[in-house]
């Protein structure tokens, strides 16, 4: 769904992951691939660093007029996002068998410059 701030052919969710992705870079993670789907689950971002297998939600905010993006990750998103992590790694046998759930959580300006980026490890542990 695009914001009412965004051009109708930018998506604030493609933004906010390629911002996470170079963000994610720049500390030595590998990142695999992006936006696994199955049905009842998504994975925006998924890398390795070191011999982990790490699986990244990403959420970007603009503005806090709906809250931090920190609020939109709750006991029921990560559900969906584990799930859909251990499906994945079934079908990727060959990655590290270490696995985790990072959140990077990003919050932009109104001119869409960024105002934070928050990168929590581990967030299901």
């Amino acid at each position: 769904m695009n914001s009412p701030l965004l051009p109708h052919n930018l998506n604030l969710g493609s933004i906010g992951e390629e911002i996470a992705s170079s963000y994610l870079q720049k500390k030595g993670f590998h990142i695999i691939d992006k936006n696994f789907r199955i049905r009842g689950g998504e994975i925006d971002l998924i890398g390795i660093w070191g011999k982990i297998l790490i699986f990244i939600e990403v959420k970007t905010r603009i503005g806090d007029t709906f809250g931090p993006p920190e609020e939109a990750i709750d006991k029921r998103k990560l559900y969906h996002v584990t799930k859909s992590a251990e499906y994945y790694k079934l079908l990727h046998p060959h990655l590290p068998d270490t696995m985790r759930i990072d959140a990077v959580c990003i919050s932009l300006k109104n001119d869409l410059t960024l105002e934070y980026i928050n990168h929590y490890e581990n967030v299901t542990g």
